[in-house]
């Protein structure tokens, strides 16, 4: 696949290199500039570009910045293509947005309000980017991690869940955007390594 990555820190990079190594062909961009990314194109043979050069060309994006940084994405572009958002809200860097402080709307939910026409699918924001790296397993292994997957676009949904599936975990249908804070921070399946009954039991426990 043709995908862009904005977004070159934990999950960033991690996903720039996972996906490189599985063949993919991998844009990666930031807020820096195509020149700060000169490493990491070196090392992984990703290609380092503007943000709207990683939107244009792409066939999947993946957003992987800061959530107060995403008003700020030319929204326009996004209009129509398959965004995977990997952001969580934290207060105390992302300043205070009302509706996700009172959970009146997900953070995935507000990230498809700001990106009009996409096709948003919530996944990897749940996972350490350690194990995104070096946890992934062949499908039918015992105790493989498995990713919360939601959106409301089903084609969308399982494309991604195609991909999570390639890089080692087993994904789980998530539901929609809606449901998406089931995965958020502070629920039972933020930050844990569960297969896949275990992230339907998680994500069932949760509560608002």
């Amino acid at each position: 696949m043709e995908i862009g990555i904005i977004g070159s820190g934990h999950i960033g990079g991690t996903l720039t290199r996972r996906l490189r190594s599985l063949g993919h062909d991998v844009a990666v961009a930031n807020s820096r500039g195509p020149e700060s990314l000169a490493d990491l194109a070196a090392e992984t043979g990703a290609r380092a570009v503007s943000v709207e050069d990683a939107v244009q060309g792409a066939e999947l994006v993946v957003i992987a910045i800061p959530l107060k940084a995403v008003p700020q994405l030319p929204a326009a572009l996004f209009d129509g293509k398959l965004v995977v958002d990997a952001n969580n809200y934290y207060s105390q860097r992302d300043g205070d947005i009302p509706e996700l402080l009172d959970r009146s709307l997900s953070s995935s939910r507000w990230t498809a309000d700001h990106l009009k026409g996409a096709r948003v699918v919530k996944v990897f924001n749940n996972i350490q980017a350690a194990h995104l790296m070096d946890e992934g397993k062949p499908a039918g292994t015992s105790g493989r991690i498995a990713l919360p997957v939601a959106a409301d676009d089903a084609d969308a949904k399982r494309t991604v869940m195609g991909l999570v599936d390639e890089l080692g975990f087993d994904p789980v249908d998530a539901g929609t955007l809606d449901e998406s804070w089931r995965q958020q921070p502070d629920t039972p399946v933020y930050g844990t390594d569960r297969d896949a009954d275990g992230v339907r039991e998680g994500l069932a426990a949760a509560r608002p």
